[in-house]
């Protein structure tokens, strides 16, 4: 067995004992303590794996608790049948929120959260219906079977039956097509983007998902306290959730019990023995609190749970059997009488740096085009305008006759094309094997729900089973569990290309593929392009060995400062007095 299975199976070891040996008390406090890993779980996937950070956590919590209540209260409803009601209260607030904040990024994001926290704070406690500051009292226990809820000991079961389910859950979300592209999202959204994953769409499937978990808290916690006010739901408490969540490790699902543990069991004891110790009253816990971030940013910045399993030397990697399965379903090659490809008149300034001017070509099936130039021609900006990435000014493009013109990335990518990048862009933390699937992203169906209660096993196996064969025509099979990070440069580049072919293109952009590879290396991914040509894939590729573009490609364009300058065979631009003097100079 495994460390890190020894360490979880201890885990739930310690859960499932605690009742017998510990008091009222402490089954309580650590009741408080499930209660806020459930919503740290939540920031794990937004802020950890999505990237997004959010200091509102607590409002939603509040949502949960005042729904639930004054569904109780004034419609007289059991708590059992608040809680959908809470959670769809929840859910609904999340996704207007995800309409006008997940659409924000960086700073503006966190600013937007903590308008939002605040704004509720004063909404809890400015309104007849919440009972003002005063809140609601009087709210019944939970009820099962007859039995209340009025103990520590069924309070404390209930709750971590529920964090060790949704570990559980998230978990299998996690290992699935979804959660590649939840785990993209924080460093390399644009890559995910160009191979099919809707940024919008996860990004706000992850925001209400985590902010349903909020309100399933809020929703325990009416009936667990039998009261509620506003003081549980400021922005301060949000900023505590964050807290929780980086402090154990916002990259693992366990370190979000991690942190809530430590710092809500630290809390009442640092409160009681601080004041003490300095001879007056105050919050010097958050003074404590404050200094452990900046010694954590300096010392442990991926919070400690990480900082522990790599002093143990634990991978973060679980090699494992893949499944047999069935070869996914293959694209049609487009037809050979038309260009698969098409550009014309394509157009691109920023501000005064005008990067493509009228650039236009074409590609066909079974060819291989090279895209050559200086550097700073523009050839990168056209691939990005070509897939998506960048919107163009001007221009026509079209794949098989139809225009892609002013189609998201996602949307290019479903149509047929993969592409790869001049600085090579795989998530370093993730698996080789994990990198390729992503690109098979569109190739698979099944959504969040699915994938957490594990009933996508089939697609999965398909999925990687697609990315291994990948690798192994590239000959990167060995290094399929490895960390993609660790690779070295040429073979990050091979495995992009890896990436890009999982999604069963039919149009191939290239972006420097032979940029750090030795020239045995080049030779042999020369002759594996040449069999995707025979397969009827059409290929366009930017490379400055001009060795190996004039040895590979069927035809070749030019660019110098934006512009086209010659097209043609290699023979052709090799001996055009332009191309001479772009790359040579000219001869007084």
């Amino acid at each position: 067995m495994k460390p890190r299975q020894v360490a979880t199976g201890l885990a739930v070891l310690a859960v499932a004992t605690a009742p017998m040996v510990l008091g009222e008390y402490q089954l309580s406090l650590l009741t408080y303590v499930g209660l806020s890993a459930i919503v740290a779980l939540g920031l794990v996937l937004l802020t950890g794996k999505a990237g997004l950070s959010s200091f509102g956590q607590a409002a939603f919590v509040g949502i949960g608790a005042y729904v639930s209540a004054i569904a109780t209260l004034r419609a007289g409803l059991s708590p059992w049948l608040t809680m959908p009601m809470a959670l769809l209260a929840t859910g609904c607030c999340a996704w207007v929120g995800a309409l006008v904040m997940v659409r924000l990024s960086g700073h503006y994001l966190s600013l937007a959260t903590i308008a939002f926290g605040t704004a509720m704070f004063f909404l809890f406690g400015g309104l007849d219906i919440t009972g003002g500051q005063s809140g609601l009292s009087g709210l019944p226990p939970l009820m099962l079977f007859g039995f209340a809820f009025t103990r520590a000991m069924p309070n404390y079961a209930f709750v971590w039956l529920v964090v060790l389910g949704l570990i559980w859950a998230l978990g299998n979300l996690l290992d699935s097509r979804i959660g590649r592209a939840i785990r993209a999202l924080r460093d390399e959204a644009a890559m995910a983007e160009a191979m099919g994953v809707d940024i919008a769409a996860a990004k706000s499937a992850v925001f209400i998902l985590s902010c349903v978990l909020a309100g399933f808290v809020g929703w325990f916690y009416a009936y667990f306290q039998r009261f509620v006010n506003p003081s549980p739901f400021s922005l301060a408490q949000g900023i505590e959730y964050l807290f929780m969540a980086v402090l154990g490790g916002a990259n693992l699902l366990w370190g979000a019990v991690v942190g809530a543990g430590l710092v809500t069991l630290l809390k009442p004891l640092l409160q009681a023995r601080l004041p003490e110790l300095f001879g007056m009253s105050g919050n010097f816990e958050s003074v404590v609190f404050g200094g452990v971030v900046i010694l954590l940013f300096q010392f442990a910045s991926a919070g400690l749970l990480p900082r522990l399993q790599s002093a143990l030397g634990w991978s973060a990697i679980a090699a494992h059997a893949i499944d047999p399965a069935e070869p996914l379903a293959k694209r049609a090659v487009f037809l050979a009488d038309g260009p698969a490809l098409e550009v014309v008149g394509a157009r691109k300034a920023f501000g005064g740096v005008i990067a493509n001017v009228d650039v236009g070509l074409a590609v066909r099936s079974g060819e291989i085009v090279a895209l050559i130039g200086p550097n700073g021609a523009g050839k990168s900006t056209f691939f990005d305008l070509v897939t998506g990435v960048t919107a163009a000014d001007a221009g026509d493009f079209m794949l098989s006759g139809a225009s892609i013109r002013g189609c998201s990335g996602c949307e290019i990518a479903r149509r047929g094309v993969g592409r790869s990048f001049q600085h090579v862009r795989l998530i370093g933390d993730m698996s080789v094997i994990e990198n390729v699937a992503l690109g098979a992203h569109l190739r698979g169906r099944s959504g969040m729900l699915v994938a957490m209660l594990r009933l996508n096993r089939r697609e999965e196996a398909g999925l990687l089973a697609e990315a291994l064969r990948q690798l192994r025509r590239v000959g990167l099979d060995g290094l399929a569990w490895s960390e993609a990070g660790s690779l070295a440069l040429g073979q990050q580049r091979i495995v992009e290309i890896a990436r890009a072919l999982a999604g069963d293109p039919r149009v191939l952009l290239l972006d420097e593929p032979a940029a750090g590879l030795r020239h045995q290396e080049k030779q042999i991914l020369a002759g594996f392009l040449r069999e995707l040509r025979a397969e009827g894939l059409a290929i366009l590729l930017v490379e400055h060995d001009m060795d190996f573009v004039m040895g590979l490609a069927d035809r070749v364009v030019v660019m110098e400062f934006g512009r086209v300058i010659a097209a043609g065979t290699p023979a052709q631009v090799q001996n055009d007095a332009q191309v001479q003097e772009a790359y040579l100079g000219s001869v007084a």
